[in-house]
């Protein structure tokens, strides 16, 4: 699988555990709640606003694991800001950096898109942040709403986060209507990615489009999204996914020609912890380069809650047969590692 990155917005990304002074902290995580799904994913915004007397502010946008199984897959968050209120990207603070992150920034600074591609448990919780301004003369007023969304969330409620400027108090939760994706203007186009594809369709809004299970970039509207392929090869499903729910196109995505070249191959330098015991169930980090997207395997067994950013991968460990050395292998679309050394201990 080839990393498809959006175009960059980014003011920053940071790799750090503390904000910098005077910045607000991000509210503390919300409580687990019971979900339909069990991949479920919810949202939440705090912040000092600006209003009043500050003509700038700072904010957070976060996104919570509330379902009942480890989250997967790429997570689409979505930051709109009103009329007269713009921000120059977003900060994001985790590590190690077992993830990928990336950021779309509208001309205008007032729309921002992220896709957050990492495996994390119930309850984790992660957030970026985002500076403020305004523009003088404009009164501040309106909404601010954060979305979020996952292909493996079945269930709609907790994607959407309002928070009014004018009355300074957060908005009713809301549910946005699950979407139709209705066709393709083109289907078909090199394995090499670089095609401009629309996906027709109602209650879009806020999607991201996925080709091949890939996070394809560009914009959707409520009626249509445009998009740029990312490579391939075959026929390619075809899906939007929106805090209302996952729509399917009903047609394919044919590559042509040549596939895209592979990925380097993944290399692991070293990890951490180097042993553990035989019953398995210790949580390893490995470092190295072109890990995303990687599996993580123990002996040729096959690690549990994985994932993989470029340079880093978390892992539990699985149980071993018996106490001794085995080998630790990434592997990716670019192929195996060479192993690293992990003990077993009794």
């Amino acid at each position: 699988m080839i990393t498809r990155l959006a175009k960059a917005g980014l003011a920053a990304a940071l790799s750090v555990t503390t904000l910098a002074t005077g910045a607000t902290a991000a509210a503390a995580a919300p409580a687990a709640t019971t979900s339909t799904s069990a991949q479920h994913v919810t949202v939440s915004q705090s912040g000092n606003y600006p209003g009043g007397f500050f003509t700038t502010g700072n904010m957070s946008v976060a996104w919570t694991v509330s379902g009942t199984a480890d989250l997967t897959g790429p997570t689409h968050i979505t930051l709109d800001l009103p009329p007269g209120v713009t921000t120059d990207g977003a900060m994001f603070f985790p590590t190690p950096p077992d993830y990928t992150f990336t950021t779309a920034l509208s001309p205008d600074h007032r729309h921002l898109e992220a896709v957050f591609t990492a495996t994390r448990a119930v309850g984790s919780y992660n957030f970026m942040k985002l500076n403020l301004a305004t523009t003088p003369g404009v009164p501040i007023v309106g909404a601010i709403t954060a979305t979020v969304a996952n292909p493996n969330d079945t269930d709609p409620t907790g994607h959407v986060s309002g928070y009014d400027l004018g009355s300074k108090s957060y908005l009713p939760a809301t549910v946005q209507a699950a979407p139709a994706a209705t066709g393709l203007d083109t289907a078909t186009g090199p394995g090499t990615g670089g095609t401009e594809v629309t996906v027709s369709g109602s209650n879009l809004a806020n999607g991201m489009v996925l080709v091949g299970g890939v996070p394809a970039p560009g914009r959707c509207t409520d009626t249509a999204c445009t998009v740029t392929t990312p490579g391939g090869t075959g026929s390619a499903p075809v899906s939007v996914v929106t805090p209302g729910g996952t729509a399917s196109a009903p047609v394919t995505f044919d590559y042509t020609g040549a596939p895209p070249p592979a990925p380097a191959a993944p290399v692991v330098s070293s990890l951490s912890p180097v042993s553990g015991p035989a019953v398995g169930g210790t949580r390893v980090y490995l470092f190295g380069s072109n890990l995303t997207y990687g599996s993580v395997a123990f002996g040729g067994v096959p690690a549990t809650h994985v994932s993989c950013g470029p340079t880093a991968c978390t892992a539990t460990a699985p149980a071993g047969t018996q106490p001794g050395a085995v080998g630790v292998t990434v592997t990716t679309a670019g192929g195996t590692s060479a192993p690293v050394t992990y003990t077993y201990t009794a």
